[in-house]
């Protein structure tokens, strides 16, 4: 038995190294958790919309991010998804099982949860095609293109499965935010008259 178990990891193992796409998302994913912190400026545009812009500061589980009309706070034990239009707030548990890819869980998502397949490598950078295993999430597809050099993202393609698409392109990014911690924690103060509702 124990012969039969070391050959499925030595297997698994040889897999891994031998699948460049695998290597590209460890690769990527190094780079961001080595940061410590970080923050992106992207643009982003859905079928049928017009092009939007947004941001995002990234520290550990904690993000904040902003887009046209929202803000979502997340502190690692609570996540506040604040909207510009009626001024109110929605703040509900974090729940870090949650299989949804967002633009904070780019950098950090569990490979354990998708199939790769390196699609083209050209001018530096490298396409890589990702299918989630699990039937459960709305997610059919994601498309990532990463900097075969430095191992940044460039862009990322969301499609879900109604086959609608999501495109985001990062257009800056700081590898050192050296943001606080309260950063990431939605306060009242700064939105006044805002009206929470407490979905815990």
């Amino acid at each position: 038995m124990k012969q039969i178990l070391l050959f499925v990891c030595l297997g698994f193992s040889a897999f891994a190294q031998t699948n460049p796409a695998i290597s590209l998302i460890d690769q990527m994913q190094k780079k961001y958790k080595g940061m410590g912190s970080f923050a992106a400026n992207f643009s982003y545009q859905s079928d049928g919309g017009g092009p939007m812009t947004g941001s995002i500061t990234v520290k550990g589980t904690k993000f904040r991010l902003k887009t046209a009309g929202q803000e979502i706070f997340n502190n690692g034990k609570e996540v506040a998804t604040y909207i510009k239009e009626i001024n109110e707030v929605n703040i509900s548990a974090f729940d870090p099982a949650d299989g949804d890819l967002n633009p904070a869980k780019i950098y950090t998502f569990d490979k354990k949860g998708y199939k790769f397949k390196l699609v083209s490598e050209n001018a530096g950078i490298a396409t890589v095609e990702m299918a989630p295993g699990s039937k459960s999430t709305q997610v059919k597809q994601i498309t990532l293109k990463i900097n075969a050099v430095d191992f940044t993202v460039k862009e990322w393609t969301i499609v879900n499965k109604s086959g609608k698409k999501q495109v985001f392109k990062v257009t800056k990014l700081n590898t050192k935010a050296g943001v606080d911690d309260a950063y990431f924690t939605f306060s009242k103060k700064a939105f006044p008259g805002v009206e929470v509702n407490d979905l815990r």
